[in-house]
């Protein structure tokens, strides 16, 4: 197994948790991003959108980190399961998750925030505006949602790691990389304690990695 990521990649960083957790060994290339590798011939190659992560498992290159997490938990369903429980909580697992993945990551990721300031002529304070604008925007509705949980569980929906926690700690890395005050936020925030004392997390870390 392959991994094509980049250190600080929010969405390689969730791979990475995820091949952690399901104890799965893969080999990492990394893919510098800031000086455009990934729209070079050979990562083209592996994924026409030019963007990381790639995953390569048994000659298959797969993209897209939620469709690369869900095919973990098919291709490998021993190990851990990252999406679990029974109907009701595989869909708020996943709803918490593509919140983050697909809502809110998106808006703030480096070619929309390279974007703003090349084409838009933002200025630092305009991209940290906008930045921060986003984060809240999501992290209040998923701190509501923790904080109206009608059933206990020692991380977001699960007493182990999901995907919603995959999803959860890059971009609250993400959001400590912008300086955004993370006070209004405790239930998230102690999610985020709890996972940075798991050794999945703790090796996933953007500075554990070799490009860092």
């Amino acid at each position: 197994m392959i991994l094509y990521d980049y250190c600080r990649s929010s969405a390689a960083y969730r791979v990475r948790i995820s091949l952690n957790l399901k104890q799965l060994a893969y080999q990492q290339h990394s893919i510098d991003i800031l000086h455009g590798e990934q729209s070079a011939a050979p990562h083209q190659q592996r994924n026409a959108q030019k963007l990381v992560p790639v995953l390569e498992d048994k000659g298959v290159l797969l993209s897209q980190s939620l469709a690369i997490c869900e095919y973990l938990d098919e291709a490998y369903p021993a190990s851990l399961a990252l999406v679990s429980g029974d109907f009701i909580q595989r869909a708020r697992i996943r709803a918490f998750a593509q919140a983050i993945a697909c809502e809110t990551h998106p808006l703030n990721n480096l070619r929309v925030l390279k974007y703003l300031v090349s084409e838009l002529a933002a200025n630092q304070q305009q991209k940290s505006d906008w930045y921060h604008h986003w984060i809240n925007s999501t992290f209040t509705a998923l701190e509501e949602q923790l904080r109206t949980r009608t059933t206990e569980s020692v991380f977001c929906f699960t007493d182990q790691p999901s995907l919603a926690e995959v999803c959860l700690i890059p971009q609250i890395f993400n959001a400590k990389r912008f300086d955004l005050d993370m006070s209004a936020y405790p239930l998230l925030s102690d999610i985020d304690q709890k996972c940075q004392k798991i050794r999945a997390f703790v090796e996933a870390h953007p500075t554990r990695q070799a490009d860092s």
